[in-house]
Parts: C-alpha cells; structure tokens; sequence
C-alpha cells in the first residue's frame, strides 16, 4: 500500500514578503488561486491506496493545514493523518517519525511516497506513472529517490551522479553531490548522466528504517523515544517537546542516502519546480502572458518604457516606468524591489528584519489563528485597530490583558461574548467594552463567519498582553 507522507513547514525566506514563518511558501497562492500544499495534496491524493496521506507539519502551521485539506473535494480529513512537530529538526527525524507511525498504524510493508509540500508538478500524470515506477523498486526493498533531468546549469542545487540502469527504467545511484559552482554545474549538464536531488523519495518503510540502523542509528534510536513519547496516538499525534528536540537536526541526504545501499534514482519525465526564488515563479506562475517586453503582472499595474520585469500586487495599483529586469512585489504592507538575477538574495532582507525583531519577518497583515482570522487595520502608539474573522462554531480563549482595554463592534454576524461573569449576544452594528484585566472571551455560535472591529487602547499591543486561562486549541502554558 502507498502511503504518500507530506513535509509541510520552512520558512521560505527567499520569497518574502508573501512567504513568511507565520505563513510560509506551502501556503502561497499561484496565479490559479491553489496553494503549493493543495496541489501536493492532490497529487498525493490521485496515489494514496486508501485515501489515506500523512503529514508532518509544525505544530504551528496544524490548523491552517487542515484548513486547506479541508477545501479539496476528494479529502476525507479522517483519512489525513498529521504528526504535529513542536520544533524544527531537518528531514531526517521527520520521516524516520513517518516511517514508525506507518509500521505501527499500517504495517511494516508500507510504502512511503516522501514529497514536500512546496514543489509545483504541472504534469501530474507523468508524475503519477513515475512513482508507480518508483514504488515497484521500492517493493524490491530499494531506496529511491526522483531525479530531475537538468535544464541548466543550476548551481543552487544538489546532483546525483547516475550509475547502471535497473528495473523499470531507473538508475544505480553512484554519488550525491553537493551544489557545485556554474563551471561544474556546467560539466554535470554536458555529461549527461547527472539530476537534479528533487527531494522526494519512495520506500517501504521497514528497509528505511532498516538503512537508518545501519546508516544514524543515533537518529533512529532517539526517534524511537519521541515516538513512544507522542501525547496522543491518535491524530493530531503531538510529541514531547524535550524528547522530539534531543533527534539530530540532519537531513535525509546526509543521515540515510548517501551511506546506504540498495538506492535507486528514477529520471522524471514530470516537469518540476522547487519555487525556490521570485525570479522562478516569474518564470512558472505570472497569471498572464509576458507582453510585447516581456513583463509577466499578477496584480494591478501600470508598465511604461520597462523591460522584462515580473510585478505581483496585492491591492495597490504598482506602476514602473523605465525600469528593467526587476521583480516587484507588494503586499500592502511590505515592498520588494530586487534584480530578477540577484532574487536569492531576498534571504539577506529577512535575516535584517529578524536581527531588529521588525514583525514583518513572520507575520502579515493578516494573520491566522486556530479560530479564523484577524487583519491589522492601524498600529499606532496609542491605539490599535483590528478586524476580526471567526468561524463558525469557534472560540478565542479566555484571556486578558495588563496593558489594554479593547472595545468590539460587530459589523456581520452575531457574537457570543463573555465578559467578566456575564455572557450576552451581540448582532451587527452592536458593541461592547473590554476593561483592562478583564477576563473576556469571544464565540462564533452560528453557521456562517461573524466579523467584528476591534480597538485597543493602552500603551502597549503585543501578541504577548494576551494571559490565556483556557484554550480549546492547546495554547495554555503548561504549569
């Protein structure tokens, strides 16, 4: 049976601003409105035996994720399994973890199909007929990974030299290598028998974990207690935190496939993408044809006397006049203007936004929560004003706040809000006022999502002012 295990999470530094660790790349929309982890879904979905994909996710990241599976027609969300990560520790210890809950929920001749949550398959049924190739080697007890026949001489890559055919037109794999300069890269395109390392891989999971005895058995042997430390063995499966940060923090590659034996590597004959900069999506996903100049817009804009530039805005209007080879990006409360050669360098801007603590680094002006949403309107230093989205049948948690008063309007919808010991109704164009200390609490009892306006008045506004004494969603602090 295959079992596909998707890896959702990262950072997505190199797509910023729309990619952020509030919101990372696996959630970004492409010009056709789908997100990076819907289209993953559903090619998992198009493999998977019995309907049934797992996902390794943060466990920051759970709520939004079944969200999104939650859209997709062909998802049965009690067949989606999630292993919820409470820190970041590579690859390796994700699918090792993958690997155990498959032999304990499913059976030791499970195969997994590892995919990422981030890449862009146009061509799915070429996809689909290449892991059927790859799941057959896999039967034979092999290793395989999926190989990407290069189209350049990509030097932001790792390669895998190729060695003898195998069965159903796969490949010996006879070395991982590492990013090389453009002069090698170059050699490795014009000898034909190296790939791109696309990161995604197929095994049963009793000869992975087999390869990771022999290969890291320290990662293996430390996954094996954050396994047996899981809080619950049902999904949402969440791990203790001391027992799942003690696994290494090591990839795949590094831990399991370049020391094991019996590996195999199958050439694609999809097209692929890791989406790994702005200049690659202005290259796969612009909404439109370039026009006569070769500028792609997603978004509004005005182009005048510019050149080969890719704009993408959000609700302002970006006009370029004169300009070339750029990449502009606006989300409304952040620019990018960068050199379409030199988009990799994106990574510099979040690291400098991290090292001053500046919040667009991790969040949007819309951010999401377990309960819905809320879009920040004015950031002030006397006041802040936010507009509030809950769905149906879900509750903020009690809480309050040191340093605020906060005041709510109801503008769609009606509200069950508790405040202090009373609990009330409130519908559309109704208010209420929140003291300063007191304990409060907002519900959306209906069948459709109630917005509210909310205004804070105080001297200080972080995410931080919020004590939470209860939580349906698990964000109490521990005693």
């Amino acid at each position: 049976m295959l079992i596909p295990v998707i890896l959702s999470g990262g950072a997505g530094t190199r797509l910023w601003p729309v990619s952020r660790s509030a919101y990372p790349k696996p959630f970004m929309r492409m010009a056709d409105g789908e997100s990076l982890l819907y289209k993953t879904l559903d090619r998992a979905l198009r493999l998977a035996g019995d309907g049934r994909v797992l996902t390794v996710t943060g466990r920051d990241y759970y709520f939004l994720t079944r969200d999104a599976y939650a859209h997709h027609p062909g998802a049965d969300l009690d067949r989606l399994p999630f292993l919820l990560e409470p820190g970041g520790r590579n690859t390796a210890p994700a699918i090792v973890l993958a690997a155990l809950y498959a032999i304990e929920h499913i059976g030791e001749d499970a195969t997994l199909l590892v995919l990422p949550a981030d890449h862009l398959i146009k061509n799915v049924d070429a996809f689909v007929a290449d892991v059927q190739r790859a799941q057959a080697l896999a039967q034979e007890g092999r290793l395989v990974t999926f190989g990407i026949p290069p189209t350049t001489a990509e030097t932001g890559f790792g390669y895998i030299r190729m060695g003898a055919p195998t069965a159903q037109r796969g490949r010996e794999i006879s070395a991982f290598v590492e990013k090389p300069d453009l002069a090698t890269a170059e050699a490795y395109v014009a000898a034909g028998d190296y790939v791109w390392n696309s990161g995604m891989f197929c095994f049963r999971a009793d000869a992975f974990l087999a390869a990771a005895q022999s290969t890291c058995p320290d990662v293996l042997a430390t996954a094996r207690i954050c396994h047996a430390s899981a809080v619950s063995a049902e999904s949402p499966v969440e791990f203790a935190r001391e027992a799942f940060m003690a696994m290494p923090d090591i990839s795949i590659d590094y831990a399991v496939m370049e020391r094991a034996r019996n590996r195999a590597v199958v050439p694609a004959t999809f097209d692929w993408s890791d989406i790994g900069s702005w200049k690659a999506v202005s290259e796969l996903e612009a909404g439109s044809e370039p026009d006569a100049a070769g500028n792609r817009v997603l978004g509004s804009a005005v182009i005048i006397e510019s050149e080969n530039c890719y704009i993408q805005g959000d609700k302002r209007i970006v006009a370029a006049v004169g300009v070339k080879d750029l990449v502009i990006i606006d989300t409304g409360d952040a620019v990018l203007v960068a050199d379409r050669e030199r988009a990799q360098q994106v990574k510099q801007v979040v690291e400098q936004l991290r090292e001053t603590d500046h919040s667009t680094a991790r969040f949007h002006q819309t951010v999401h929560r377990p309960w819905g949403s809320f879009t920040v309107l004015e950031d002030g230093s006397d006041c802040k004003v936010k507009r509030l989205t809950v769905k149906p049948g879900q509750v903020l948690s009690l809480q309050k706040h040191h340093r605020r008063s906060e005041h709510w309007t109801v503008v769609h919808g009606t509200a069950k809000v508790r405040v202090g010991d009373r609990e009330f109704l409130l519908e559309r164009n109704q208010s209420t006022f929140i003291p300063m200390g007191e304990l409060h609490r907002l519900e959306n009892p209906g069948n459709e999502d109630i917005h509210l306006i909310e205004v804070q008045c105080g001297d200080y506004f972080g995410e931080d002012d919020i004590v939470r004494l209860e939580d349906r969603y698990g964000r109490v602090p521990g005693p």
